[in-house]
This record gives C-alpha cells, structure tokens and sequence, in this order.
C-alpha cells in the first residue's frame, strides 16, 4: 500500500510540474504567436485570391522535409503538401499541394482555394471516404530567421473527389503542437505526443486525442496503465484489431539554465481499446517487448504502414555531442516491425533476380578453387559501415555513411568476395543517408521523398524521389534524381561581397589563390590540379595533398578539426581523382 501511494503521489506531482509547465510555455508564447499571426494572415489573405482549382504539370517539388507525403485511396497518387526549407539564412515554409502520378513517374501543382496556411511537421492521413479525403492536423509555422515559431491546433480535411479544402471547427482538441503522431483507426483520427516550443522554453506531451470521423467531435483519452514518457517524433501504427502501437522518439529537458538534454527513446507500447473501442475512456497502455534485431537509436525517422501487417521506419540520425558541437550520424536503412509476432528486423536488399544468378555461378566455378573456406572466415560477423563522401558544385563535401546489417547478408558476402562486393556497392542505387524524410506506400511499394543531412555546420536539403518493392526487397530505383543546383547555403558571417561572388565559385577566395598556382587545367570548369597521364591514384594524392588540405579547411572553418580536414581533403581529392579518369 505505501509504495502505491508514493507512486501515484509521484505520477499527481509529475501532472502537476507538466501543468505548470505547460500554462509557462503558453504565456511566453503567446507574444511570440501573435507576432506571427500578423505573418500568417499575409499570407492568408494572398491564398485568399484564389477563386478556383488549377491543375498545371510542374517539375519535381523544390527540396524540403517534414513535410507529409500520403498515398491516393483510389488512385495511383502520391499527395505531397507542406514542408520546410533552410538555406543557412532564411526559412521557407510551404502549404502547396503537389502530387505525383506513379504511372506516369510526373508531378503536377494543384491550386486549391482556402487552403490550410503554411507548415511543416504536421501530421496527414488519408480515410477513402466519399472519394478519399486527406485530414490534416497541427504542425508550425517558423519566421524568416527560425527564432519564432506558431504552433497550430488546427483540423483540416482536403476532399480527394471535389478537389475542396475544409476547415473543421470543433472544440475539446489538442494543443497546438508540431512533432506529434496521427494515425486513422477505425473511423477516427488518433493523435499522440508531440512538442510546443517558444524562444526561451519547450514542452513535450504524452497526451492521446481520438477526433470521431462521424461525429466530428474531439475526445481526450484516458488511458489505464503506465504509458510512454513525453516525446515527439515517434512510430505510431494501427494493428487490425484496432489498437495503436508507439515505438521511440525524442525528447530533451532543461538539465540547467541554457542547458538542455536530448533523450533518444527505445522503448515500446500498446493502447489498446477496451470494450471494441465504443466508449473513449476504456483505453489501457501496455508494455510491449518486442523480439528480433531493433533499430538503432535514432530520431528523425520516417514511418509508414508496409504490406503483410508490418509497420516500417526508415532513415534518421544519431545526434553524438562533442565538446560544444553536434555531429550526427545519418541511416538510410529500413527496420520492419511484424505487428502479429511483436518482432522487428532488419530489411535486406536482395538483388536483382539475374545479378544472383551470375552470383551463383559465380561461387559453382570459384568453389572448384578449394579456396573458400578461408573466404568465408573473412566477412565481419555485425553490421558493416560503409562511408561515401561526394563533392558538391561548390567543393563541400557530403559524408554519407550507411550501416549494413551483416547476418542476412553474410552468405552473399562470403561466397561473393571483395571484388564482387565492391561491384555490387558500386552499382547499387539508393537514398542516401538522410531524416526527416516523406513516405509513402501504394500497391507495396514504398516511396521516399526528401528530406535532409548535413555536413559540418551545413544542411542539405533533398528533392530526389526513390521506390522499392517492399515484396521483394530487391533494388531501390531512383525516380528524381537530387539536382546539386538546387542546393543553396548562405552563411550567416559571409560579407555581401562574398555572397556577390558565391555564385559560380566553388570553394571561397583560398581555393582561387591555389589554384592559380597549382591548376593545370584553366581552360576548364575546374580549377584543381588536373590528373596527369597514367597518374595513379596514391601518386596523385601525394603532389596534390596540400592543394586539397587547404581547400577543405577554407570549406570547414578554422575550427574544424586536423584529422578530420585531412579526412575530407583525401575524400575530395578522390572523387576528383575518379570523376578524371
């Protein structure tokens, strides 16, 4: 009995700190809001201009992430609304609606009247009533400089047949967030967690909303049982039977003044409805502990609902604090959750079917060698990283690293040997490592739309589009391509003489006095130590190693660590090297 009551002493505490919380975030961001709002009804009022439907075919969408990308009901579409775009600078945000005909692989713009004001990290799902409609909820808005924000508490619905936004005005809902998690289970709209944040504070919930898709009406769930800790950015999922499983997240808390600490969660739950979910507060959470291989710890992971009553997530990163920095390690790997055995696993690419017929032949004639068994001691027993870093126009260098499980793939690997491998590697299409990504699943295919990386202080913003059967996992096939043109970064400490000049040059005033220097190839685009004739690599590297040395320290800033400028250096001066020969 006493160590019941000091629990639920502890849990009416923790209510209370929440509530406190809660109404001190909301009177700070009040001012904050209001600035905005003036900022949102401009914007309003130009949206209000349009009096009628226009359907016009359009180049891919410009890059951006937390945006929403759901797949048509009824036809073979994908409907891209909403998102964000960071240029160093200024921040962009978008409430234009683009979708994306399969069969055709084109986009088209749809201008639709009253639309839903500009955001991003809301969340959308998609019920085929009447035709299809796509509901919509919360997210924000940012100011130019991303110091402000407004977080919406709004309820929207797109009308898929009639091509019509509404609004939908009911009260009893949840607060206006961003990050939170919605999904439609059984004729309602279920919503859970999320954040709120101001300049100075931040709050995150664990609060659970059902929006009745007959009654219109909003109800708070009061769940039985002990169930996730705040957060946002989680898995959220339905099962058959009608209850929602949460897995991960983050979430961060003041440890001291101007001091904050993120928390990458793990763990799992179920809410199940009691009662087959007739009343809303016979709701009970539970503990779930999945078997099999999870993923690793990450946020910014994207989700969607896969074939053969599996969840799926897909991407993120693993933020790792050095000293006054943050580096992160970004995934491009795909985790499956089996909703009926309670286990995740890892996806493997399975290769295109006639590449593992050649494969096997390959092993029949190598067999007759006798050299295999010391082959298949080689490969590593765990997950193998695979680091590739790609130059931009401007001389920046992408680092991307993807993490391949091993077990599944240790056959192949070790009856396949080095030279195959890298073949394989090097032929093999797929998204590069990236977070907060858009996806979506039509006929058991999933899409993966934008989203980002950085390097060093700078982030990448993506518009490319990739597919994979997820029946038969055998290749990623690249529908966009990502146009390096389309990436702008503006520095904030860059004079306006620098900015004047950024346009066409490619790594600042240091690259340009070295390669009038060095550069034998001025008649070209590229000014960098042409290769020579019959050069190999390594002889390459060592005549130019300074050149390119220097080069990566302009593009990284006198901070930057040695190690790690001469890591980007040798990355540059190989792809330089390989993109000449």
């Amino acid at each position: 009995m006493g160590k019941k009551g000091k629990r639920e002493k502890k849990g009416k505490g923790a209510e209370k700190t929440a509530a406190k919380m809660e109404r001190k975030v909301s009177r700070r961001a009040k001012k904050e809001e209001e600035d905005l709002e003036a900022l949102i009804a401009e914007f309003q009022s130009l949206d209000a201009k349009k009096t009628q439907v226009i359907e016009t075919s359009c180049p891919p969408p410009s890059p951006r992430l937390n945006g929403s990308l759901s797949a048509h009901p009824e036809k073979d579409e994908l409907i891209l609304f909403g998102g964000e775009y960071f240029n160093g600078q200024k921040t962009y945000l978008y409430n234009e609606l683009h979708v994306y005909n399969i069969r055709k692989n084109s986009w088209s713009k749809a201008e639709i009247p009253n639309p839903p004001p500009r955001r991003c990290a809301h969340q959308a799902a998609v019920v085929p009533t009447a035709g299809g409609q796509l509901w919509v909820f919360g997210g924000e808005f940012a100011s130019p400089n991303g110091e402000q924000f407004y977080h919406y508490k709004d309820l929207w619905v797109l009308h898929l047949a009639t091509k019509t936004w509404e609004q939908i005005k009911a009260s009893g809902g949840p607060s206006g967030r961003s990050g939170h998690r919605m999904v439609a289970c059984k004729r309602q709209l279920i919503i859970f967690g999320g954040f709120h944040e101001s300049a100075r504070d931040y709050i995150y919930y664990n609060d659970a909303y059902a929006f009745n898709l007959d009654s219109f009406t909003w109800s708070k769930l009061a769940p039985s049982g002990i169930g996730p800790t705040p957060r946002s950015g989680c898995q959220m999922a339905t099962t058959p039977e009608g209850s929602i499983i949460i897995y991960g997240g983050y979430s961060k808390q003041r440890i001291k003044k101007d001091v904050d600490k993120g928390t990458l969660h793990t763990d799992m739950f179920l809410l199940k409805a009691e009662g087959a979910g007739k009343e809303e507060d016979k709701w009970a959470w539970s503990r779930l502990n999945p078997s099999g291989v999870k993923p690793t710890p990450r946020s910014g992971f994207s989700v969607a609902i896969g074939p053969n009553n599996r969840s799926l997530l897909f991407g993120g990163v693993h933020d790792e604090e050095e000293e006054e920095s943050i580096e992160g390690d970004f995934f491009n790997d795909i985790y499956f959750y089996d909703i009926g055995k309670n286990r995740w696993f890892p996806g493997q690419l399975k290769g295109p079917k006639s590449e593992k017929r050649k494969r096997r032949r390959g092993r029949q004639a190598e067999a007759e060698d006798a050299g295999d068994e010391e082959m298949e001691k080689q490969p590593p027993q765990g997950p193998v990283e695979v680091v590739k870093e790609v130059v931009a126009e401007d001389g920046t260098v992408m680092t991307i690293k993807q993490v391949i499980s091993g077990p599944a793939e240790e056959k192949d690997r070790s009856e396949s040997e080095e030279e195959e491998e890298g073949e394989a590697l090097g032929q093999q299409v797929e998204p590069c490592p990236r977070s907060n990504a858009m996806l979506a699943v039509k006929h058991g295919v999933l899409y993966v739309y934008g989203g980002m990386f950085e390097v060093g202080d700078r982030q990448f913003t993506l518009s490319d589009l990739y597919s994979i059967d997820l029946h038969k996992m055998e290749e990623w096939k690249v529908l966009v391509e990502m146009d390096p043109k389309a990436q702008e970064w503006l520095e904030e400490s860059e004079s306006d003489e620098e900015e004047d000049d950024m346009e066409g040059a490619e790594g600042g005033e240091e690259e340009e006095s070295s390669s009038e220097e060095e550069s034998e190839d001025e008649g070209g685009e590229e000014q960098h130590p042409s290769v020579q004739p019959g050069e190999t690599h390594a002889d390459y590297l060592s005549r130019t190693e300074q050149y390119w040395i220097k080069l990566a320290r302009s593009n990284m800033g006198p901070d930057a660590k040695e190690k790690k400028v001469v890591k980007v250096a040798h990355a540059m001066a190989k792809t330089f090297y390989e993109d000449s020969v």
